[in-house]
């Protein structure tokens, strides 16, 4: 049996750049975070986002943005705020009608970020 990628189970680049609006929807509606996103510009959040999730999920586009470390840093993003974060992304994916099995991928490989992104 062949296993598809994560990027073909989420339906490719359109798909994904649907997720995307949502997962950032719901970052701007989550109070726990909203205050990260105050003075974000949709049209630039939204390209770089694509890329990221194409690129590490499988997709051939390549993110050109920064490292998570890098984009991070200096910020001190707590716990609750990361924990939310993976909520409304586990929200939207859910939204977008993403199998349990994707879902649980992205989670665990979400979750692996977290020393990266976390009080650094």
């Amino acid at each position: 049996m062949t296993d598809t990628t994560i990027y073909e189970r989420l339906g490719g680049e359109d798909r994904i750049h649907a997720l995307a609006n949502t997962i950032l929807d719901k970052h701007l509606a989550n109070p726990v975070v909203n205050k990260r996103y105050v003075n974000s510009v949709r049209e630039d959040v939204i390209p770089k986002l694509v890329s990221f999730l194409c690129e590490a999920t499988g997709g051939p586009q390549r993110y050109t943005g920064k490292n998570m470390l890098d984009a991070h840093r200096g910020m001190n993003i707590s716990e609750q705020e990361f924990m939310a974060v993976l909520d409304d992304i586990m929200e939207a994916l859910q939204e977008h009608g993403v199998d349990e099995r994707t879902r649980q991928e992205l989670l665990h490989a979400n979750y692996g970020m977290r020393s990266e992104i976390v009080r650094v």
